[in-house]
Order: C-alpha cells, then structure tokens, then sequence
C-alpha cells in the first residue's frame, strides 16, 4: 500500500487510500473485447479485475482548508454485497490512511465529490454500533455539482443501481451542502473540471502551483489501461461524450505536462501521458511524492 505526499507550492497533498474492490472486467472496458485488455490487466475466475478506492486530501497554506476528494465506498455494505465486490478493507482504509498522515475525520472542512456513485462517496456516512447512519465529516461542507445531485436523486432505470439510498439522502439532506457550478473554483490553484460522458456533470479536479499541474483524474481516467480513445468503461452513460471528452483532455495533458492522479488503478497512482504514431499512451509511472 502507497501513502506518498507531496508538497507543491501553497498545497500539501496526501495519497489517501481506502480499500480495493473488483469489478466486472466486461464492464469497465465496454466494447473492448477480452483478449485485449486481459493482457493488460487480469481478471479472477469471475472474470473481475482489481480496483483502487485512491482518494487524494489537499492542504491549503493559503486558506487553512483541509479538503478531501471522495472518500471511497465506506463501511456500510452487507455480506453478499462485500461478496460481490471483493471489497478489502484489509489492504486499507478510510481511517488508517488518514491517520497515518496525522488527520482525523473532524480534521476536514470540505469534502469535494467527484459524483455520488457508491465507490466515490459511501465514505460519507457510516452505521453505528446501534445501527444509526451518521455522519463521518462531521465539520466538512459537502461540494456536489448541482446537475450531478439531480442525476442521482432521480437516477434512470440503467444508473439506479450506483446511486445507493444511505449514500445519497444523506448527503442530499446534509445542512452544509454546497451545489456547485461547472468550472467551480475552491480558491486559486485549485478548480474543477467538468465531463459528462460517463455520468451527468462529473467534476475532476485540478491543482495548479509552481508552475506543475495534478488532475484528479476520476472515472474519466479510472486506470492506466483506459488510456487508448476507445478504451471506455460499459459503465458510461454517454460513451460517445466520453470519447469526445478524453481527446482535448489527453492532447491537453501532453501539451501541458499534466499528471494524472488515478482514483482506480490498482498499480499506478500517477501517469503522464505521450502520443506515439497517433496512439496515446502512458510515458511516466509515478506515486505522487515523485513529482519534482
């Protein structure tokens, strides 16, 4: 397990990871058939592939603000859906990872949500020992793009099962919830950036300082292996909007040096991107204390 920091201008940054699950390899490669991406990446005898929960917490010298992006899927799932998934929290965790930086819970004034499917946001809330839901950041204001909590409030018959009920009502009913604008800035050198391929008004984030740029790259990223244009997750809800989304965004990260945080791949943290005879394709492999 990596849990590198970084140091970049006003920002220290924090690899903050929460646990490994797996998914349907079928599903987070779509159209792409099997013989290719399993020489990449491999799959169980149910066919499912390692995934990273890779949160990213930002400290902010300017503001004093303590920020953390997603938070993982939580703590919340019953025995078959722990089956199901192959959730380990063994390999790590929400609270382990932040402890081990020197961060508690109560310690985060701002949670950004990248969107509100399960693995992004179940962290949010947790079941007591008297089987209450409560609230894990109990001093955070929430940040959800505002066409994003509509999607997930009232998710289409295809998103329903990502949208989980204890993840989204409290969230949706929390007293600090901000509903933020597309291009929403949390304060200088830290933006978000939003796509819409692989579900309504998804936000990455950006962080800027000392002339380096880290994407939090999110799901229209998820892993290294999703690099190549077509390479996209059956998951989306508009694969053609992903397609039209990660060209600019690739042909952006070369031009502009970008490195990308991975929220889901189970290897690599942080990638830089290079273009070969037409085809995009991983150049660097880092974790994020590497970047200089």
């Amino acid at each position: 397990m990596s849990l590198s920091a970084l140091s970049l201008g006003p920002f220290h940054l924090y690899t903050i990871e929460t646990g490994r699950f797996r998914l349907d390899g079928g599903a987070m490669f779509g159209v792409v058939p099997k013989t290719l991406w399993a020489r990449q990446i491999e799959a169980d005898s149910n066919n499912r592939i390692p995934m990273a929960m890779r949160c990213l917490l930002i400290h902010s010298k300017n503001t004093d603000r303590t920020y953390l992006i997603d938070n993982g899927c939580g703590t919340k799932f019953n025995d078959k859906m722990e089956s199901i998934y192959q959730l380990n929290h063994n390999h790590s965790n929400l609270l382990h990872s932040l402890d081990y930086h020197g961060f508690k819970p109560s310690d985060i004034s701002d949670l950004i949500l990248t969107h509100l499917h399960f693995d992004h946001c179940g962290g949010t809330t947790y079941y007591d020992d008297d089987g209450e839901l409560r609230h894990r950041f109990s001093n955070a204001n929430y940040h959800v793009p505002k066409e994003h909590l509509k999607t997930a409030t009232e998710p289409n018959a295809r998103e329903k099962a990502s949208f989980l009920r204890d993840n989204i009502q409290p969230i949706a009913q929390w007293g600090k919830l901000n509903l933020v604008d597309e291009y929403h800035s949390y304060e200088s050198g830290l933006e978000a950036m939003p796509v819409n391929g692989h579900t309504t008004s998804q936000q990455l984030l950006k962080i800027e300082a000392e002339g380096q740029t880290i994407i939090y790259a999110a799901d229209l990223i998820p892993t290294h292996v999703h690099i190549p244009l077509p390479w996209i997750m059956g998951y989306d809800m508009r694969p053609v909007d992903t397609l039209n989304e990660k060209e600019p965004f690739l042909d952006q990260a070369i031009a502009e040096n970008w490195y990308l945080y991975l929220e889901h791949d189970a290897k690599e943290e942080v990638i830089t991107i290079t273009k070969e005879n037409g085809k995009y394709a991983v150049d660097d492999r880092l974790l994020l204390s590497d970047i200089l």
